[in-house]
């Protein structure tokens, strides 16, 4: 049977409620140990079920129950246990030991640095959510927390889609369903199918930390909602003339009525936060004005007839849109290898027309001596990689939105490619290999510590005469 009341000492299938941390309109959360195990504490989540009670809490409790159990990793809650509505319906999951993005807000506008921070450890955990299958459609401050390790947790799956379960909420709500400052415009459409939605209710958070305004403000009708389908926000300069021009690029891009004009993925969105000075600069990072009237009515003419994309889907999203790391040896590079990891890079691209290549080359250096950084002739070694790189992926005819040049300066090149592309969410690298050698099988090679050590997949690229990565 159901408690009459839920009080602190009261015991729920095994759970002693120990103290009520959030009561809102559709849950209430309590801290909770284990009868058997004081020492482990956990948060319960009990949805509220009165008769004058919202509806969509308990469809968001079933979705939830669905999806969270589904569910690994560090960006989201552990699951525990979930009861059933037949009785006291709840579910325990992990108590994390960090703080609400929430608590941030009495702050803001935070500084420039905090918020990129912020939004890069977001979109890490869009990422790896998106790579789960599930899209989240509530991205707002009080679903974000950290751990005291810094990363970022999403939580509160109740308004979530997930790609291979029934989608409860499209089949028994006829409304938009989300939160006013923050929901994207094609949910306003009864379109939840896209992970990009979760990058334009990111695009809401990175413009509120940085310019303590919301761009659409806090409606609270469907006509209020509405407006964003043609309304577009304030530009951040018109206000800050210092705001850094690439961070508007970016919030900008993410606050696009169109999808398509976002981010294909949130590996991207994380890939710019973390390298300012790639960003490719549009009109977007100039504004300081609201679009033209005759701008705005057209935009509103073709939010009229929105219809969704029903082959949209997270790992649809994502299989289109890949991160690819190309590393490039070209000290010692043969022509027949260049051109054979260019065909590779180029059938990579017509599989993913999404697809964002960064092409990575290693400035080997010592350990211990000081290394000088110029050649004989006096050229700067960085620069003039640089220079290599972008010889070598310009017959590919990428633009600079989707094709970046990376040099980097390390003692060991198979860690640092590695590294990189562990920390820019890469989804394959292409490393090209020399033929094999006595010294080569004895000692190892860049490419075989790539693929032993890398987190993605790995396609090396062999050439008779082609030289190792």
């Amino acid at each position: 049977m159901r408690p009459a009341g839920l009080q602190a000492g009261t015991v729920v299938d095994g759970f002693r409620l120990n103290e009520a941390i959030h009561q809102g309109s559709m849950a209430s959360i309590w801290r909770v140990t284990p009868a058997d195990d004081a020492a482990r504490p956990l948060v319960m989540k009990i949805p509220r079920l009165g008769e004058s009670d919202d509806p969509a809490a308990i469809v968001g409790f079933e979705v939830e129950a669905m999806i969270l159990p589904r569910l690994s990793g560090v960006h989201v809650p552990r699951f525990v246990k979930a009861g059933g509505l037949s009785a006291q319906p709840y579910i325990v999951m992990e108590f994390i030991e960090g703080k609400s993005l929430r608590a941030r807000l009495d702050d803001i506008p935070l500084p420039h640095d905090e918020t990129v921070s912020i939004g890069t450890r977001v979109a890490a955990a869009l990422h790896d959510l998106h790579n789960q299958h599930v899209i989240h459609l509530d991205v707002k401050p009080s679903n974000i927390m950290f751990r005291e390790g810094g990363e970022a947790v999403l939580i509160d799956f109740g308004l979530s889609r997930h790609d291979r379960l029934p989608d409860l909420l499209a089949e028994e709500f006829r409304l938009p369903i989300g939160t006013g400052p923050y929901i994207s415009p094609e949910q306003i459409h009864q379109i939840r199918n896209d992970p990009r939605s979760d990058l334009f209710g990111l695009g809401v958070v990175l413009y509120y930390l940085s310019t303590g305004e919301r761009p659409f403000g806090n409606p609270t009708s469907v006509h209020g909602l509405r407006r964003r389908l043609y309304r577009d926000p304030a530009p951040p300069r018109a206000s800050e003339p210092n705001y850094p021009p690439w961070l508007q690029e970016v919030v900008l891009r993410c606050l696009e009525v169109d999808p398509k004009a976002r981010y294909d993925t949130a590996a991207q969105l994380a890939f710019d936060l973390q390298h300012p000075d790639r960003v490719a600069l549009t009109a977007r990072s100039r504004r300081t004005t609201r679009d033209r009237f005759w701008t705005v009515a057209a935009r509103h003419l073709r939010s009229l007839g929105a219809e969704p994309d029903l082959r949209q889907s997270a790992a649809g999203q994502l299989s289109r849109s890949p991160m690819v790391v190309v590393a490039i040896d070209l000290t010692q590079g043969s022509e027949s290898l260049t051109n054979a990891m260019r065909s590779t890079a180029r059938r990579i691209l017509d599989a993913g027309p999404g697809a964002r290549l960064a092409c990575v080359t290693v400035l080997k250096t010592s350990r211990i001596a000081i290394d000088a950084n110029a050649d004989e002739e006096g050229q700067n070694l960085h620069v003039r990689r640089l220079v290599e790189l972008e010889h070598w992926a310009r017959p590919l005819g990428l633009g600079a939105d989707r094709l970046t040049y990376h040099v980097l300066e390390a003692p060991d090149p198979g860690a640092a490619i590695v590294d990189f592309a562990a920390s820019n969410h890469a989804d394959e690298i292409v490393i090209g290999s020399r033929g094999s050698s006595t010294l080569r099988r004895y000692l190892g090679s860049v490419s075989s510590q790539v693929v032993a050590q890398a987190r993605c997949t790995v396609t090396v690229v062999k050439s008779a005469e082609g030289t190792d990565a």
